[in-house]
């Protein structure tokens, strides 16, 4: 028996149309938008097309040619950092973020970008006042993680995003950890860029991501090069979305998204939400009748995405996390999670905390499986 709790790496299993839709784009259509003008050339086109519109409707996005696609949210985030910001421009972030924006932004530091590190307190939160106090005139960019991969903390995005809407500063969110499982509407939050990575909670496969750039923010390109279109100078295009976009896309991996991102609106956020909230309040509730557990992340179940972090005292994580695949077939992550400021922040660096995050299709059993095996673990 083998059972997965590693979602908030990449979720799985895939709903089945997942699968079918990528098998079938691969084996049925094979070409990638705009790269011909025959038949199967228009049916990726109207297939990414379809996407972009899922993608603008689970976000609340007005426009879809302002979804750009991206090959993960790491990709995202640093389109939306290097596209942006110049030297002498001052960003806002947070120490709970996870290295995909983190490590943009300390080299958007040493690029001559001043950037401001909000402390999140223990639980990683922080609180939208602490913007307020250091914000600039030449303040640019507010960026930051909805929800913490590390602890769960879902940080007062609607109320940050409204104090940098007032002080005409942009705002970025990473949603990783969010998209999906969380309510997220672009426009009632006052957010200006949004990135995600297909994988995680979208249900799609990997090598899949998307931005959302708001309108009226022009971005420098990642790469040029070929958009499928625009063909006849050396100029890179300047509609969108193809003014970001170079290179054939991933459509099989797109069209995956579409079928995950269809199967959650199907479903609905709200339902996926209370099912994971379910499996998280079971899991936070096991880990505290078993001795030597310290949990870390809000204790407010609405403040807490679909993540659990924790150390056992006496054990290395990483010892934990073997056992729990060698001998019981159980996968967590263990360690750092690619966020050592946030470790720092909750005070878990560097051995790093095990995590367990439960998906939509992560069952009561499997949680109950997971505890046994963790209490015997922590007893031998």
């Amino acid at each position: 028996m083998s059972i997965y709790l590693d979602n908030a790496a990449t979720s799985f299993p895939k709903p089945d149309t997942v699968y079918r839709a990528v098998d079938q784009t691969l084996r049925e259509i094979g070409v990638g938008p705009g790269r011909g003008g025959y038949r199967r050339g228009l049916e990726a086109g109207r297939l990414v097309f379809r996407a972009r519109e899922a993608v603008s409707g689970l976000i609340g996005a007005g426009n879809s040619e302002r979804i750009v696609f991206t090959h993960s949210a790491t990709e995202a985030l640093n389109l939306a950092v290097n596209g942006l910001l110049r030297p002498g421009d001052h960003v806002i972030t947070t120490t709970m973020e996870h290295n995909s924006l983190a490590r943009p932004l300390h080299l958007a530091e040493q690029r001559g970008v001043e950037v401001t590190w909000l402390q999140a307190d223990g639980r990683g939160a922080i609180d939208s006042r602490q913007l307020s106090e250091v914000l600039r005139p030449e303040s640019r960019l507010v960026a930051l993680s909805h929800c913490s991969n590390v602890t769960g903390t879902i940080q007062p995005v609607a109320e940050i995003g409204a104090i940098a809407r007032g002080a005409g500063v942009l705002f970025l969110v990473d949603a990783a950890q969010s998209a999906g499982s969380l309510p997220i509407d672009v426009e009632g939050m006052s957010i200006d860029l949004l990135a995600a990575p297909g994988h995680k909670g979208l249900l799609g496969p990997q090598g899949t991501g998307f931005l959302y750039v708001g309108a009226g923010i022009e971005l420098t390109p990642l790469i040029v090069g070929g958009t499928g279109g625009h063909s006849s100078g050396l100029d890179q295009p300047v509609a969108m979305p193809e003014h970001l976009e170079s290179g054939t896309p991933n459509t099989p991996g797109i069209a995956g998204l579409l079928a995950g991102i269809e199967f959650i609106l199907n479903t609905g956020v709200a339902t996926i939400r209370s099912t994971e909230q379910a499996r998280v309040a079971q899991i936070v509730e096991g880990l505290g009748s078993i001795p030597g557990v310290t949990l870390y992340g809000p204790a407010d179940p609405e403040r807490r995405g679909s993540v659990v972090s924790f150390t056992v005292s006496g054990f290395d994580p990483s010892r934990i996390g073997f056992q729990l695949d060698q001998d019981y077939g159980i996968s967590v992550r263990v360690g750092l999670h690619c966020a050592p400021l946030a470790h720092q922040t909750i005070g878990t660096y560097p051995e790093g905390t095990v995590r367990v995050s439960p998906g939509w299709l992560t069952t009561s059993r499997d949680i109950d499986v997971f505890l046994q095996a963790l209490h015997a673990i922590v007893s031998q």
